[in-house]
């Protein structure tokens, strides 16, 4: 019982705070009320304070918009990160895209010119989603998370000191309000003293009048004497919660330095993606540079038919060049397929075997090459050293 006691007494105190606290509110709005106003210095820091954190909000939900597009993938993510469980890896955009490029690549054919092609550059997709992924964890890690402990963890701090701050104010304004009708209410008992009732048939009235006079004035002298203590009490809280709150605002320049380390890790982050997107992509274009001059021979014949020798060579686009002192050109790749000779070619970009059949290439090294009757039209027999195997001739350059 006494328990419930206390809490009844206690919800009811309450109740009387919000009460007084909603009713000053209102009087200072409709401007029936004096206000304290807090200091230059601290509404300019209340001001930086909620600047930054409406800026902070908005630059971190765009990254995660940048981040990951897809909607439905960011509520997912923020489902399980409010679960405290970890999000399941799924297949980005380019990684997608990449093995179904490699897919269809095999599918066609990895020794004819587009299917080869479709592998590499599903490869190079690949590999970009890969980047893609290392980008996402790197920014969230080092740009995205700084910013939600600010919003989630300093500014919920700041706004809750700020609003017990907003509440000793209107404390303290209200002791204020009361202290003053105390003194009017004061002033106006003391007048009456010096009122004279006129006529013999006053009298008694006139003395039963002071008497409840008297006790009007000890009354109101009290009021006053309470009302100024609670002035001070009031006015010594709100001074100490005003000194807290500047304190922690003060902070904000902190946080803001803080952000700007985490700001360039964020752009580090993004040339090295970009980087990395820039040299595979150029990479992919080296290796991919003459395959279209070779597609109509592509579409134009049947594996394991020898190629007319009326087509033209397609290994190498100058007629003339120098490597290594010696004189390159283009002899007809007919010419050599129809022949039992061989000849020496330089690699003109690297090349990763798919299988054991075949021999993997080095950019600029020049290997010997010959070619075998009924062999598909777009491979050569490459030989360096002991090794042997076949070679596309889209990455070829017959030597003189």
């Amino acid at each position: 019982m006494n328990i419930m006691d206390f809490n009844v007494k206690k919800l009811a105190a309450d109740a009387g705070t919000f009460l007084s606290r909603a009713v000053q509110f209102t009087e200072e709005k409709l401007g029936q009320a004096e206000k304290t106003e807090l200091d230059a210095h601290l509404e300019n820091l209340l001001s930086k304070a909620e600047c930054t954190k409406i800026w902070t909000e908005k630059i971190m939900k765009q990254t995660e918009v940048l981040l990951q597009p897809n909607p439905n993938a960011r509520i997912e993510e923020f489902v399980y990160e409010k679960l405290d469980r970890k999000a399941p890896s799924r297949v980005n955009n380019p990684e997608l895209l990449g093995q179904y490029m490699i897919d269809a690549g095999t599918e066609f054919g990895p020794g004819t010119a587009y299917g080869n092609a479709l592998i590499k550059c599903g490869e190079t997709q690949k590999r970009i989603g890969t980047a893609d992924r290392e980008l996402i964890q790197t920014a969230a890690l080092n740009f995205l998370t700084p910013l939600r402990n600010f919003i989630e963890g300093d500014y919920k701090t700041i706004a809750k000191e700020r609003k017990l701050l907003q509440n000793k104010r209107l404390d303290l304004d209200a002791a204020k309000t009361r202290l003053k009708k105390a003194k009017t209410a004061e002033t106006k008992s003391s007048q009456l003293n010096s009122a004279r009732l006129e006529g013999d048939n006053m009298v008694n009235f006139f003395y039963m009048l002071n008497f409840l006079h008297v006790k009007w004035l000890k009354i109101w002298a009290e009021e006053v004497t309470k009302s100024e203590q609670e002035v001070r009490i009031t006015q010594s809280e709100f001074d100490r919660q005003a000194e807290i709150t500047r304190l922690l605002l003060e902070g904000i320049s902190s946080t803001h330095a803080h952000h700007l380390r985490c700001l360039n890790d964020f752009v580090e982050a993004q040339m090295t993606y970009y980087a990395q997107c820039y040299q595979y992509m150029l990479d992919l274009q080296k290796q991919l540079g003459s395959f279209p001059s070779n597609y109509l021979c592509n579409n134009n014949h049947n594996a394991g038919t020898p190629m007319p020798s009326a087509l033209p060579n397609v290994i190498g686009s100058s007629a003339m060049a120098s490597t290594s002192g010696l004189v390159i050109t283009s002899p007809n790749i007919s010419d050599l397929k129809e022949s039992s000779g061989s000849r020496k070619a330089r690699v003109l970009y690297d090349y990763d075997a798919a299988n054991s059949t075949e021999l993997s290439l080095l950019a600029d090294e020049v290997i010997t090459v010959f070619s075998i009757i009924g062999m598909d039209s777009d491979w050569l027999m490459g030989e360096r050293g002991n090794q042997k195997g076949k070679v596309p001739i889209t990455y070829l350059e017959l030597l003189n």
